[in-house]
């Protein structure tokens, strides 16, 4: 006969060890099946001879240009679109998303926009224009194949801007946006930069930089060195420069400065060129998808407007990084990764 104390032990086992363990072996199990069995089949794939390359033909006013694209992974249901920084930069410095997109069986495209070091690289001044980074991100998303039913993007940096901007143009496409480490705004953010950043320089370090810049010296390398030291360890990346990753400086070695400065300007430490002016804070409100926004604690950008962000698109989310900078996906990389992950899935399993 059971007596009541020993059901009542029954059911303290039950509550302190069965129980968990029950959770944590569904946990397990579901983190299993998030990855499609066939994850790593590429069979019947057009660009399986290629290691999953595809050179994609852009059409321009300009004419016709190719943009190199290489998918990884197997997934109908997610397909992630990377759009790195810059401009001009390369896809390179995205290849910390290796370390955590396959296992969580996420496919995912690596792309060089026009101009950057794999894509073509026409000299024409008149295609580098925002509106046209638009067009042919949906070209892109067209050869891709890819549709609402599955097509994320996730734009860092000058990524962001261009995420941000085709959202508003094309969201009918999109299933989810992330907008990693940028502003919407460029005023806003020279205005952080000269409140917040730059007082915090050594005030010689800036007064030399401001000079050279004045000058048009900025293939000087004491431009860049003053920048490094006194700015992008503390901002763009806080590692020592000598221990910043390979794929980033390949991206950083591989940069379209014919691109870059009309732009963006001559560094990261504010914004000088075309983008000057852009603003779309206050359309924020029109993108209805869900949308991650990544911020963080030491970023050029202020995460606090970052944080306004997140709270004025309909279906937002912010993902706060507290010891990241820019790049905020190798300085803060679990924080960044596990944040980004959980979206998708959230995104992918009607959780969101």
């Amino acid at each position: 006969m059971i007596t009541r104390g020993a059901v009542a032990i029954i059911l303290e086992l039950m509550k302190w060890i069965l129980i968990p363990l029950f959770a944590a072996l569904a946990a397990v199990s579901c983190t299993k099946s998030s990855v499609p069995a066939n994850y790593l089949d590429y069979s019947g794939r057009s660009d399986v001879l290629s290691g999953g390359v595809r050179m994609i033909p852009i059409s321009t006013p300009k004419g016709t240009f190719r943009v190199w694209t290489k998918r990884i992974g197997a997934n109908p249901r997610i397909k992630v679109l990377l759009l790195h920084g810059g401009p001009a930069m390369t896809h390179e410095y995205l290849e910390a998303f290796d370390s955590y997109f396959p296992k969580a069986g996420i496919e995912y495209y690596y792309y060089d926009q026009l101009g950057s070091a794999y894509s073509d690289q026409p000299k024409d001044p008149e295609l580098w224009d925002l509106p046209r980074f638009v067009e042919e991100v949906e070209q892109v998303r067209t050869a891709l194949g890819v549709d609402r039913s599955n097509f994320y993007l996730l734009g860092h940096s000058w990524g962001g801007i261009l995420g941000m901007e085709y959202a508003l143009k094309y969201q009918q496409n999109l299933k989810g946006l992330v907008i990693s480490n940028m502003m919407a705004s460029i005023p806003a953010y020279n205005d952080y930069a000269n409140r917040v950043l730059m007082p915090t320089m050594d005030q010689q370090a800036l007064a030399e930089v401001k000079k050279l810049d004045a000058a048009g010296k900025y293939e000087d390398p004491r431009y860049m060195e003053l920048l490094m030291q006194h700015h992008y360890v503390q901002h763009i990346l806080r590692m020592p420069a000598d221990q910043w990753p390979d794929p980033l400086m390949r991206s950083i070695n591989h940069l379209n400065r014919a691109i870059y400065v009309p732009l963006q300007g001559p560094s990261e430490l504010g914004a000088s060129g075309k983008l000057v002016n852009w603003d779309r804070t206050g359309d924020l409100g029109n993108i209805s998808i869900p949308t991650l926004v990544i911020g963080a604690k030491y970023d050029t950008m202020d995460p606090e407007h970052m944080k306004m962000m997140a709270g004025k698109i309909k279906k937002g989310r912010y993902l706060y990084c507290p010891n990241g900078s820019h790049m905020s996906m190798y300085d803060d990389q679990k924080t960044y990764m596990d944040g980004v992950v959980q979206f998708v899935r959230d995104v992918d399993e009607a959780r969101f």
